[in-house]
């Protein structure tokens, strides 16, 4: 019975994120940009350039959606998606090292941009 009276909660809950979508985007995709970013500098840690660039690739289309979203946090996401597009051409050349440490300052940027 307790997990009924949950259910309105959490109703309530995903109506306020889906009554805000450009705060709960932003906030996605700022997410889904370190998350990618994080197994991009992973792998290139560890010398995987091919993951390494799946990931950098999929952390830019996030990345430049939350840039183009929110004003404030531009600045910061121009930086990271330079990163990432240095870290994208690093992994294309096999060169996993300083393909993470592309990713590594992209994320630093990100956390920057306030999202």
């Amino acid at each position: 019975m307790k997990s009924n009276k949950l259910i309105p909660i959490l109703a309530g809950t995903l109506a306020v994120f889906l009554a805000t979508p450009g705060w709960a985007s932003d906030a996605g995709h700022t997410s889904e940009a370190m998350e990618h970013a994080g197994k991009a500098q992973a792998h290139g840690e560890m010398g995987h350039a091919k993951e390494s660039l799946e990931h950098a690739k999929e952390s830019l289309t996030h990345a430049k959606a939350a840039g183009k979203e929110h004003a404030e946090a531009h600045k910061h996401m121009d930086e990271a998606i330079k990163h990432l597009e240095e870290a994208i051409q690093h992994a294309e050349k096999g060169h996993a090292a300083e393909s993470a440490k592309h990713t590594e300052e992209a994320m630093k940027h990100m956390r920057k941009s306030g999202h």
